[in-house]
Protein backbone atom coordinates (compact mmCIF):
# COMPACT_ATOMS: atom_id res chain seq x y z
CA UNK A 1 0.00 0.00 0.00
CA UNK A 2 2.72 2.06 0.74
CA UNK A 3 4.41 1.78 -2.69
CA UNK A 4 1.32 2.60 -4.30
CA UNK A 5 0.38 5.80 -2.64
CA UNK A 6 4.12 6.66 -3.64
CA UNK A 7 3.31 6.25 -6.94
CA UNK A 8 -0.01 8.02 -6.90
CA UNK A 9 2.64 10.91 -5.47
CA UNK A 10 4.66 10.78 -8.25
CA UNK A 11 2.26 11.26 -10.47
CA UNK A 12 0.27 13.85 -9.00
CA UNK A 13 3.06 16.41 -9.08
CA UNK A 14 4.23 15.39 -12.69
CA UNK A 15 4.55 18.45 -15.36
CA UNK A 16 1.71 18.43 -17.05
CA UNK A 17 2.06 21.24 -20.18
CA UNK A 18 -1.14 23.76 -19.22
CA UNK A 19 -1.91 25.03 -23.03
CA UNK A 20 -4.05 27.63 -21.47
CA UNK A 21 -1.08 29.82 -20.38
CA UNK A 22 1.54 28.19 -22.72
CA UNK A 23 3.34 31.12 -24.75
CA UNK A 24 4.16 31.14 -28.29
CA UNK A 25 7.70 32.21 -27.63
CA UNK A 26 10.48 29.68 -26.60
CA UNK A 27 13.60 31.24 -24.57
CA UNK A 28 15.17 28.13 -25.62
CA UNK A 29 14.31 27.72 -29.81
CA UNK A 30 15.69 29.60 -32.22
CA UNK A 31 11.43 30.27 -33.71
CA UNK A 32 11.42 32.23 -36.98
CA UNK A 33 13.59 34.90 -38.05
CA UNK A 34 12.63 38.39 -37.41
CA UNK A 35 14.05 42.13 -38.29
CA UNK A 36 15.87 43.72 -35.66
CA UNK A 37 15.97 47.63 -35.38
CA UNK A 38 18.87 47.99 -37.60
CA UNK A 39 16.63 47.15 -40.20
CA UNK A 40 14.81 50.42 -40.31
CA UNK A 41 17.40 51.82 -42.81
CA UNK A 42 17.48 48.96 -45.00
CA UNK A 43 19.49 46.05 -46.42
CA UNK A 44 21.42 48.50 -49.28
CA UNK A 45 22.37 45.90 -51.52
CA UNK A 46 23.11 43.06 -49.39
CA UNK A 47 21.02 39.70 -50.52
CA UNK A 48 22.81 36.56 -48.50
CA UNK A 49 20.07 36.22 -46.54
CA UNK A 50 17.62 35.80 -50.04
CA UNK A 51 20.88 33.72 -51.52
CA UNK A 52 21.77 31.05 -48.80
CA UNK A 53 18.20 30.51 -47.28
CA UNK A 54 18.00 26.88 -48.39
CA UNK A 55 14.05 26.89 -48.85
CA UNK A 56 13.61 30.32 -50.84
CA UNK A 57 11.76 31.58 -47.88
CA UNK A 58 13.12 35.21 -47.97
CA UNK A 59 13.24 37.05 -50.68
CA UNK A 60 14.50 41.07 -51.60
CA UNK A 61 12.17 43.70 -52.67
CA UNK A 62 14.37 46.60 -53.58
CA UNK A 63 16.57 48.18 -50.69
CA UNK A 64 14.28 48.10 -47.89
CA UNK A 65 11.21 45.84 -48.30
CA UNK A 66 11.60 41.71 -47.15
CA UNK A 67 9.21 39.24 -47.75
CA UNK A 68 9.37 35.73 -45.76
CA UNK A 69 7.43 33.23 -46.40
CA UNK A 70 7.14 31.73 -42.79
CA UNK A 71 5.29 27.98 -44.27
CA UNK A 72 8.51 27.86 -46.28
CA UNK A 73 10.82 28.66 -43.27
CA UNK A 74 12.86 25.57 -41.83
CA UNK A 75 14.06 28.21 -38.66
CA UNK A 76 17.20 26.67 -39.17
CA UNK A 77 18.84 30.21 -38.15
CA UNK A 78 21.00 30.16 -41.49
CA UNK A 79 20.11 33.75 -42.37
CA UNK A 80 20.50 35.26 -39.15
CA UNK A 81 24.43 33.79 -39.38
CA UNK A 82 25.10 34.73 -42.71
CA UNK A 83 22.98 38.79 -41.93
CA UNK A 84 26.53 40.67 -41.70
CA UNK A 85 25.06 43.33 -39.84
CA UNK A 86 23.06 41.64 -37.44
CA UNK A 87 19.37 42.91 -39.15
CA UNK A 88 17.86 39.14 -38.60
CA UNK A 89 17.39 38.02 -35.50
CA UNK A 90 16.29 34.15 -34.60
CA UNK A 91 13.04 35.46 -32.60
CA UNK A 92 12.19 32.69 -30.51
CA UNK A 93 8.85 32.63 -31.96
CA UNK A 94 7.58 28.84 -32.78
CA UNK A 95 3.85 28.92 -33.00
CA UNK A 96 4.05 28.72 -36.71
CA UNK A 97 0.24 27.42 -36.94
CA UNK A 98 -2.60 29.09 -39.50
CA UNK A 99 -5.59 27.32 -40.89
CA UNK A 100 -4.79 29.22 -44.27
CA UNK A 101 -1.83 29.03 -46.04
CA UNK A 102 -1.49 32.59 -46.66
CA UNK A 103 -1.19 33.45 -43.59
CA UNK A 104 2.59 33.04 -43.61
CA UNK A 105 3.30 35.15 -46.40
CA UNK A 106 4.94 38.23 -44.47
CA UNK A 107 5.80 41.57 -45.54
CA UNK A 108 8.07 43.90 -43.71
CA UNK A 109 9.31 47.46 -44.76
CA UNK A 110 12.51 49.32 -43.07
CA UNK A 111 12.19 46.38 -40.46
CA UNK A 112 8.10 46.80 -39.80
CA UNK A 113 5.40 44.23 -40.49
CA UNK A 114 2.86 45.32 -42.58
CA UNK A 115 -0.78 44.22 -42.30
CA UNK A 116 -1.92 41.81 -44.53
CA UNK A 117 -4.80 43.01 -47.09
CA UNK A 118 -7.22 40.10 -45.73
CA UNK A 119 -8.05 39.92 -42.31
CA UNK A 120 -8.97 38.10 -40.21
CA UNK A 121 -9.25 35.11 -42.17
CA UNK A 122 -12.01 33.71 -41.82
CA UNK A 123 -13.42 29.77 -41.26
CA UNK A 124 -13.99 27.56 -44.91
CA UNK A 125 -17.07 25.42 -44.69
CA UNK A 126 -15.13 22.39 -44.03
CA UNK A 127 -13.31 23.67 -41.56
CA UNK A 128 -16.65 24.83 -39.65
CA UNK A 129 -18.20 21.16 -40.35
CA UNK A 130 -15.31 19.38 -38.81
CA UNK A 131 -15.57 22.12 -36.04
CA UNK A 132 -18.81 21.30 -35.01
CA UNK A 133 -18.38 17.60 -35.20
CA UNK A 134 -15.11 17.32 -33.13
CA UNK A 135 -14.64 20.46 -30.67
CA UNK A 136 -16.26 19.00 -27.82
CA UNK A 137 -15.31 15.00 -27.96
CA UNK A 138 -11.74 15.90 -29.79
CA UNK A 139 -10.78 13.64 -32.95
CA UNK A 140 -9.03 10.55 -34.28
CA UNK A 141 -6.56 10.85 -37.04
CA UNK A 142 -4.52 8.92 -39.22
CA UNK A 143 -0.82 9.66 -39.57
CA UNK A 144 0.48 9.00 -43.49
CA UNK A 145 4.51 9.75 -43.84
CA UNK A 146 4.50 10.88 -47.31
CA UNK A 147 7.92 11.50 -48.06
CA UNK A 148 9.52 12.89 -45.24
CA UNK A 149 12.43 12.42 -42.83
CA UNK A 150 10.66 11.22 -39.80
CA UNK A 151 11.37 13.97 -37.58
CA UNK A 152 7.97 14.51 -37.60
CA UNK A 153 6.93 11.12 -36.23
CA UNK A 154 9.11 11.75 -33.48
CA UNK A 155 7.62 14.79 -32.01
CA UNK A 156 4.02 13.06 -32.53
CA UNK A 157 5.07 10.22 -30.78
CA UNK A 158 6.47 12.53 -27.84
CA UNK A 159 2.93 14.63 -28.02
CA UNK A 160 1.43 11.22 -26.37
CA UNK A 161 4.03 11.26 -23.05
CA UNK A 162 2.72 12.38 -20.07
CA UNK A 163 4.00 15.60 -20.06
CA UNK A 164 2.22 16.81 -23.82
CA UNK A 165 -0.69 14.16 -23.24
CA UNK A 166 -2.71 14.88 -26.39
CA UNK A 167 -5.34 11.85 -25.14
CA UNK A 168 -6.24 14.50 -22.76
CA UNK A 169 -7.32 16.67 -25.77
CA UNK A 170 -9.63 13.60 -26.83
CA UNK A 171 -6.79 13.45 -29.61
CA UNK A 172 -5.46 9.81 -30.80
CA UNK A 173 -3.81 8.74 -33.97
CA UNK A 174 -5.51 5.43 -35.20
CA UNK A 175 -4.46 2.79 -37.08
CA UNK A 176 -7.07 3.09 -39.83
CA UNK A 177 -7.96 6.46 -41.71
CA UNK A 178 -11.62 3.74 -41.62
CA UNK A 179 -11.99 5.05 -38.08
CA UNK A 180 -10.28 8.71 -38.29
CA UNK A 181 -11.29 12.12 -38.72
CA UNK A 182 -8.17 13.26 -40.01
CA UNK A 183 -5.06 12.62 -42.28
CA UNK A 184 -2.00 14.06 -40.40
CA UNK A 185 0.14 13.88 -43.10
CA UNK A 186 4.01 14.64 -42.97
CA UNK A 187 7.09 15.38 -45.99
CA UNK A 188 7.09 17.03 -48.98
CA UNK A 189 4.49 14.36 -50.59
CA UNK A 190 6.42 12.40 -53.13
CA UNK A 191 5.21 10.69 -56.28
CA UNK A 192 4.99 7.40 -54.85
CA UNK A 193 3.25 8.70 -51.79
CA UNK A 194 0.65 10.59 -53.75
CA UNK A 195 -1.67 7.33 -54.38
CA UNK A 196 -1.48 5.96 -50.69
CA UNK A 197 -2.47 9.17 -49.24
CA UNK A 198 -5.20 9.94 -51.60
CA UNK A 199 -6.54 6.38 -51.17
CA UNK A 200 -6.53 6.94 -47.24
CA UNK A 201 -8.47 10.80 -48.10
CA UNK A 202 -10.65 8.66 -50.04
CA UNK A 203 -11.94 6.45 -47.89
CA UNK A 204 -12.67 8.45 -44.79
CA UNK A 205 -16.31 9.87 -44.09
CA UNK A 206 -17.69 13.22 -44.23
CA UNK A 207 -17.00 15.94 -42.59
CA UNK A 208 -13.05 15.18 -42.45
CA UNK A 209 -9.81 17.08 -42.24
CA UNK A 210 -6.42 17.13 -44.10
CA UNK A 211 -3.72 18.53 -41.86
CA UNK A 212 0.14 19.84 -43.17
CA UNK A 213 2.58 18.99 -40.21
CA UNK A 214 5.91 19.90 -40.82
CA UNK A 215 7.36 22.45 -42.97
CA UNK A 216 7.89 19.76 -46.04
CA UNK A 217 4.36 19.41 -45.90
CA UNK A 218 3.31 22.87 -45.98
CA UNK A 219 5.63 24.15 -48.59
CA UNK A 220 7.74 20.90 -49.63
CA UNK A 221 10.26 22.39 -48.12
CA UNK A 222 13.83 21.82 -49.71
CA UNK A 223 11.82 19.61 -52.67
CA UNK A 224 9.03 19.81 -55.22
CA UNK A 225 5.24 19.57 -53.45
CA UNK A 226 3.24 16.78 -54.63
CA UNK A 227 -0.16 16.45 -55.20
CA UNK A 228 -2.59 16.28 -52.44
CA UNK A 229 -6.14 15.37 -51.94
CA UNK A 230 -7.32 19.16 -51.04
CA UNK A 231 -6.23 22.00 -49.87
CA UNK A 232 -5.07 21.64 -46.08
CA UNK A 233 -7.46 22.75 -43.21
CA UNK A 234 -4.33 23.18 -40.91
CA UNK A 235 -1.11 24.42 -41.86
CA UNK A 236 1.59 23.53 -39.01
CA UNK A 237 5.25 24.62 -39.92
CA UNK A 238 8.45 23.64 -38.76
CA UNK A 239 11.42 21.16 -39.26
CA UNK A 240 9.42 19.68 -37.57
CA UNK A 241 7.69 20.92 -35.02
CA UNK A 242 7.65 20.68 -31.41
CA UNK A 243 4.72 18.42 -29.73
CA UNK A 244 3.33 21.15 -27.90
CA UNK A 245 2.92 23.36 -31.48
CA UNK A 246 1.12 20.38 -33.06
CA UNK A 247 -1.67 19.92 -30.44
CA UNK A 248 -1.93 23.77 -29.90
CA UNK A 249 -2.16 23.18 -33.79
CA UNK A 250 -4.94 20.58 -32.94
CA UNK A 251 -6.76 22.51 -30.78
CA UNK A 252 -7.08 25.85 -33.12
CA UNK A 253 -8.78 23.53 -35.91
CA UNK A 254 -10.70 22.34 -32.44
CA UNK A 255 -11.57 25.96 -31.68
CA UNK A 256 -10.48 25.50 -28.30
CA UNK A 257 -7.54 27.89 -28.95
CA UNK A 258 -7.90 31.39 -30.34
CA UNK A 259 -5.09 32.42 -32.76
CA UNK A 260 -4.03 33.84 -35.89
CA UNK A 261 -0.26 33.78 -36.82
CA UNK A 262 -0.19 37.24 -38.10
CA UNK A 263 -1.74 38.97 -34.94
CA UNK A 264 0.21 37.14 -32.89
CA UNK A 265 3.07 38.21 -34.57
CA UNK A 266 2.51 41.84 -34.57
CA UNK A 267 1.97 41.87 -30.65
CA UNK A 268 5.08 39.84 -30.21
CA UNK A 269 7.04 42.04 -32.82
CA UNK A 270 5.36 45.44 -30.97
CA UNK A 271 6.48 44.25 -27.36
CA UNK A 272 10.04 43.54 -28.64
CA UNK A 273 10.22 47.11 -29.61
Amino acid sequence: MRVLLEILNVFRKKKVMDFNSATYVHPNQRGIPTPTKEMQSGCGTCKLCEIDCPTKAIERKGIDELHIDYGKCLQCGQCVTICPDGKLTNSGFIYVIALHREEFYTQYKKGVKETPPILPFSLTENQKRFRKLTQKRGFLYREVAAGGNNTVESELNASFNSVFDSEREGIRCVASPKHADAIVFSGPVSQNMEAPLQTAWDVMSEPKALIACGTEAVSGGLFPKGKLPQEPDLFISGDPPRPDVILQGFRLLLGRFSFQFQEALHKFLESEK
